[in-house]
């Protein structure tokens, strides 16, 4: 592996401090350059960034945490978007709840919802409160409500009250992420036990369907639901038979929805990441001896970051994407797409 990508690995890891410090001028965004300082009078361009070099490359040290894992705990640490996610008002007033929002994919949405204006409910187990602290401490820092709700989305009662306890705080609700997830690798399907399956079905299935459900006593024309589907939804892993099973589930019930709730003016879409760095992956979600390869294989030859995904939550939750519905959007490091 060329050594200068092997190097990039020494530059992720941030603290919350330096990024809430931080948080103040990103979401008051950037002012453009002044035309007359600007060669030919146009605005400054951004820099291009190699994908291949912007994040952390693998090998990864081996590291284990218990289901559902931190954030806080990962080496090296995922980027969210806290440094460097800047808004621009695209989501002002709107109201969201994220499940899963306190790592992760869903985390990196979290942070840029609030920074384009949006009112964000969370949702995470209760083992995952020291991330979602730090996730509220965002959304309050970007000038935005945040709301903890913290339960376990397997039990309907559950699932029922998350989605009136969010539509309460926040004073409605405008965008639903149907995002926490959960996955365990086994080689063979006689070493998937009953429980196991049901875990991962109820995690990925039934609580989007009792969620959704939920919501639409809420949901008003104009309203967005976007589900995080996968890759193996399309191009299952073997070491994934249950997981991938329930993502294939994710998208077509994305698709069959949003033709049902399109005269009524709702969007329904979906995210398919591919390998992407979240906890998900060392507590349980990857074999431990496979994990420091993790993402090699992809064309850019690394894991994606959740922070390089929140612009399409942000996309699919605008009015920017308002022709859009019944798609899934395809994050995947370069191995094809939905």
């Amino acid at each position: 592996m060329d050594p200068s990508r092997r190097r990039a690995i020494a530059g992720l890891t941030t603290g919350v401090a330096a990024a809430l410090a931080a948080v103040p001028a990103l979401s008051q965004g950037t002012a453009p350059a002044s035309p007359a300082a600007v060669s030919g009078g146009g605005t400054a361009a951004a820099p291009l960034q190699d994908p291949t070099t912007k994040h952390p490359v693998p090998p990864f040290k081996r590291q284990e945490q218990p289901w559902p894992g931190l954030a806080s705990r990962m080496d090296p640490r995922p980027d969210h978007g806290e440094g460097s996610y800047k808004g621009s008002g695209r989501l002002a007033g709107r109201k969201a709840l994220v499940t899963g929002g306190d790592s992760g994919i869903g985390r990196a949405a979290v942070i840029a919802f609030a920074r384009e204006g949006a009112d964000v409910a969370i949702n995470y187990l209760p083992a995952e409160e020291s991330d979602a602290k730090e996730v509220l401490e965002l959304i309050r820092a970007a000038g935005r409500k945040g709301v903890a709700l913290p339960g376990d989305i397997r039990d309907e009662a559950f699932c029922q009250r998350l989605v009136a306890d969010a539509a309460r705080e926040l004073g409605g609700l405008d965008i639903l992420v149907n995002n926490a997830a959960y996955q365990h690798p086994q080689k063979l399907i006689t070493d998937i036990t009953t429980e196991q399956f049901d875990q991962t079905f109820k995690t990925n299935v039934y609580a989007m369907f009792w969620i959704t459900k939920a919501a639409m006593a809420y949901l008003k024309p104009g309203a967005s639901i976007i589900t995080t589907t996968s890759v193996n939804a399309y191009d299952p892993s073997e070491q994934l038979l249950d997981y991938a099973s329930t993502k294939a589930v994710n998208m077509n019930f994305t698709k069959a929805l949003a033709k049902q709730l399109a005269p009524k003016g709702i969007r329904v879409n979906a995210v398919a990441p591919g390998p992407v760095w979240t906890p998900l992956q060392p507590s349980g979600g990857q074999f431990p001896d496979e994990l420091p390869e993790f993402g090699e294989d992809t064309p850019l030859g690394r894991p994606g970051q959740p922070a390089e995904l929140a612009g399409l939550y942000v996309l699919l939750a605008s009015n920017e994407a308002t022709f859009s519905t019944g798609q899934v959007f395809g994050a995947v490091g370069g191995n094809g797409g939905p």
